[in-house]
């Protein structure tokens, strides 16, 4: 069909077919021409994506700046740019993004998602973050996730500046998440975390396991159960939990080992001059 007529949603096509055939880097090109032919929000979003689920994060960063540039009222483009900009570590550009999008659908939970991640991730609590946070478990009380991410924000607060009534209402919200949702297994770990830190070892010890029945494949889990084991004298459940969280991180190390191999092969692709829409 391309051979007849040069068109851009064929060339999005293209792409599509190029990824589920293995050819990723096919697949980009092919992205690329139809975002060149026609730079709607529609095929920045693709291109940009497709870069992005390749770890191809710089270039995914480059084209998305030119879709958030072009659309800068599109919620989709600019959680996407906040999305590339935390996977490449950028976090403090990578938080208004995100708050942004948020703002123009304060309904969707999608960028909240990624201001969480990104809260934990950064080094200092994030201005614009937190505010967004309690907006969203304020609107989204029956949220599992938005209380969890509500809780993570505040905890993060409370270690710059040992509020107790703040962790107190952290440690609330993350009850009422695990609450709505007995799996939420991120939670369930956190409050092991605040239980041992009280010393309340039974207490920890429950909430482990229960990360753990949640998420087998939470390594943080059964190291910190392992710890606690070890404190409460039961050396050997310490030693499993200890080799099944080895276990686990030398599996996640080598998933991210071939995410790097796959990151090689586009860097043959070169930094695209798309031309400017004529109408945003």
């Amino acid at each position: 069909m391309l051979d007849h007529r040069d068109d851009a949603s064929l060339h999005r096509l293209a792409g599509e077919l190029d990824e589920k055939l293995g050819d990723p880097v096919g697949a980009v090109h092919q992205y690329e021409q139809a975002a060149t032919k026609d730079p709607s929000e529609l095929n920045y979003f693709a291109w940009g994506s497709e870069l992005l689920l390749h770890r191809a994060i710089w270039q995914a960063q480059e084209v998305f700046r030119k879709g958030a540039d072009a659309y800068p009222k599109s919620e989709r483009m600019l959680t996407a740019l906040g999305t590339a900009l935390f996977a490449g570590a950028v976090y403090d550009e990578a938080s208004v993004n995100l708050c942004a999008a948020s703002d123009l659908n304060p309904a969707d939970p999608e960028p909240y998602s990624f201001m969480g991640k990104i809260e934990m991730a950064a080094p200092n609590p994030l201005q614009c973050i937190e505010p967004r946070l309690a907006r969203f478990a304020r609107e989204q009380s029956d949220s599992s996730e938005a209380n969890y991410l509500y809780a993570m924000a505040i905890i993060k607060r409370h270690q710059q500046s040992s509020d107790p009534q703040a962790l107190h209402q952290a440690e609330d919200l993350l009850h009422r998440a695990v609450t709505l949702d007995a799996k939420c297994a991120d939670a369930w770990l956190y409050l092991g975390i605040l239980a041992y830190e009280r010393r309340d070892f039974a207490a920890a010890t429950d909430d482990y396991r229960q990360a753990i029945e949640s998420n087998p494949q939470l390594a943080e889990a059964h190291y910190r159960l392992g710890v606690a084991y070890d404190r409460t004298g039961e050396p050997g459940r310490a030693k499993r939990e200890f080799e099944l969280h080895d276990q686990l991180e030398k599996a996640q190390a080598e998933a991210v080992e071939r995410q790097r191999r796959e990151i090689q092969q586009f860097l043959i692709v070169p930094a695209a001059q798309v031309a400017p829409p004529s109408t945003k």
